[in-house]
């Protein structure tokens, strides 16, 4: 594939990606169906090879395509729908393998699988051998197209931003949801006529459908390989290669002694892709250090008192943790070699996913404070410490380029902080932490929850009985009498005589505890 096809392609199915997610965005199925699928197929006829034309028996296959995507247009059944826009898309990838020169109907059936899985290769990771051959200069000497004159670089760091759209957006709406005053700082630096939260949606809706479409539109330029000549198909064989490494154009196995990895990511794309998400988790730690670690007026700035302000995103936040490590790890392993460039914004957003997980720790601590302990907040604290261990591994790996060990590090981190927890114990702990509470009232903030939430810690396990019987003295008569009730009924529960083999430590100092209690 050249250059000039290559852009051609890309040209091609940005301008169908943004006209499809204009018509499909906001409207059921209906005309907008057929007008893709003729966009689709006109510009496969405008990429075909010249060299090549349609077999004779495939060229009933475009009228096809075509006339049951406007069936969608014309049926209103929902069964029907799903028919038609299953076949259509069938017919859509057989039309386009047919334009290329390649024979469909005339294969056998092992064969014509075979076609549809290559095609379904290209659609999915065929834009990875697109963009490949766009950035390759044109041998043709002596031609100046006015792209020769572009920097190597602006091309890259294009790819790198497009990839970056839907991954901001994601970070982007989690952080919203995390922090009201980044959630206003989105809204004043974005209020525009059009509606903002559609324009990220959009945008990702067109570029994924741009990414199948230079795939399809790839096998339309002959990507497949297959010439027709005098009306005899002469076959090129596919190479013995998974699907994926097939559609990226990977050598021969027996040919090459190491192959690449199915799917790469240029160096400049790669470090693009991570200083995009750099600039945009700086944005909401500048804000996390004036307002939650600074102390800053949060009611000014947000409409929020400091303590309702700092009690609400921590889910949000860990997930952000998780998701940048998950980033950062799939960049990094994706890469086609490793650049300062690539290692300094993958330190740099290391160091910044630290800052947003001591954020969500200190939510989280507020939040404690303010309403107790449960199990689901526990195990949130034990992501957190997971995750701070991990962002240690992460960076000691990354900076001395052994990131192939993450994975490990991780499991073995995951071990530490389960052993932590076994020493722990949840149960205990919660129990402990929130009949504390009941015991010393000033442990609660003036606007927190006071009191034991009953019901919730009679669904505890053993371990917090020993903390339960302890508080029965300090709880009003109707709370001690519902808790004494059910601690008695869990008493009997355990006396039930049991073997050696189902001895238990927690159970074993439930069953003293309980033995204080007065009979029913």
């Amino acid at each position: 594939m050249t250059r000039p096809v290559a852009l051609r392609i890309l040209v091609l199915a940005a301008a169908i990606g943004l006209v499809a997610q204009a018509l499909l965005l906001g409207n059921l199925l209906g005309v907008n169906a057929p007008i893709l699928a003729g966009a689709l197929l006109g510009a496969a006829f405008v990429l075909r090879p010249a060299e090549r034309r349609i077999d004779p028996l495939d060229r009933w296959l475009p009228p096809a395509a075509l006339a049951i995507s406007l069936a969608i247009a014309i049926r209103a059944d929902p069964t029907l729908l799903a028919l038609d826009l299953g076949a259509a898309c069938v017919l859509l990838g057989a039309s386009i393998a047919a334009i290329a020169g390649e024979a469909v109907t005339r294969r056998s059936a092992a064969r014509v699988v075979e076609l549809a899985l290559l095609v379904l290769g290209w659609a999915g990771i065929g834009v990875l051998r697109v963009s490949a051959a766009a950035r390759r200069p044109d041998p043709g000497p002596g031609i100046d197209t006015g792209l020769n004159r572009i920097p190597a670089w602006i091309g890259p760091i294009a790819r790198g931003l497009l990839i970056a759209i839907p991954v901001l957006f994601v970070f982007a709406s989690l952080f919203s949801a995390a922090d009201i005053a980044f959630d206003r700082l989105m809204g004043r630096l974005f209020t525009w006529d059009v509606d903002l939260g559609e324009v990220p949606i959009r945008l990702s809706v067109a570029f994924l459908i741009a990414w199948a479409v230079a795939g399809l539109l790839a096998v339309a330029s002959g990507a497949l390989g297959s010439v027709i000549d005098d009306g005899e198909r002469i076959s090129v064989d596919p190479l013995a290669q998974s699907l994926g490494a097939a559609a990226i154009g990977l050598p021969d196995p027996d040919r090459s002694a190491a192959l690449a990895p199915p799917i790469r990511l240029g160096a400049i794309e790669s470090a693009t892709i991570l200083i995009a998400v750099d600039v945009l988790f700086a944005v909401f730690v500048v804000l996390q250090v004036a307002y939650l670690f600074g102390g800053q007026d949060t009611l000014a700035a947000t409409g929020l008192p400091y303590a309702q302000y700092a009690r609400s995103g921590f889910f949000e936040l860990v997930w952000v943790a998780v998701l940048a490590g998950g980033l950062l790890a799939t960049v990094h392993a994706v890469a086609a070699r490793r650049t300062g460039a690539l290692v300094g914004a993958g330190l740099a957003l290391a160091g910044l996913t630290a800052v947003v997980l001591a954020s969500a720790l200190l939510r989280l601590r507020i939040y404690q404070d303010a309403y107790g302990w449960t199990e689901l907040r526990f195990y949130v604290l034990a992501t957190i410490v997971w995750l701070g261990i991990g962002i240690g591994v992460t960076i000691a790996l990354l900076a001395t380029d052994r990131m192939r060990w993450l994975l490990h590090g991780l499991a073995l981190a995951a071990i530490v902080v389960l052993v932590g927890m076994n020493l722990v114990g949840p149960s205990r702990l919660i129990a402990e932490q929130n009949v504390a509470r009941v015991l010393d009232p000033s442990l609660v903030p003036a606007d927190g929850k006071s009191g034991l939430d009953v019901p919730y810690a009679l669904r505890l396990g053993d371990d917090a009985v020993p903390a339960l019987v302890a508080t029965l003295p300090a709880l009003d008569p109707a709370d001690r009498a519902a808790l004494l009730s059910r601690l008695q009924s869990r008493r009997d529960a355990l006396g039930e005589a049991t073997g050696w083999p189902a001895w238990n430590l927690g159970r074993e100092l439930a069953r003293r505890a309980l033995a204080a209690l007065p009979p029913r």
